[in-house]
């Protein structure tokens, strides 16, 4: 059974700072990801996943939204391969 990993689109965004939600690199991540770019990127890696009204607790007034994906490794290396794919995009 794979696992729940929570992803907020702050976590790929290279104009925040880490204390603001950053997960990646700067140079990995990519200006102001949104919902249906990570939702695109998880379609196309096939990755079960839902999207959910809840916010990253240090943007809370940012009402973004958060995915919940259905993955098997760890959330580090889900986030490094959503980034990857984000960045592609672009």
């Amino acid at each position: 059974m794979s696992a729940e990993r929570i992803l907020y689109p702050c976590y790929f965004d290279a104009t925040l700072e880490r204390r603001e939600g950053r997960r990646v690199a700067k140079n990995i991540g990519v200006k102001s990801p949104d919902i249906p770019a990570v939702e695109a990127v998880l379609r196309k890696m096939k990755v079960p996943h839902r999207v959910e009204e809840h916010h990253h607790p240090a943007r809370w007034a940012e009402h973004e939204g958060r995915i919940v994906a259905e993955w098997e490794g760890s959330k580090e290396d889900l986030i490094r391969k959503v980034a990857s794919g984000l960045a592609a995009r672009k």
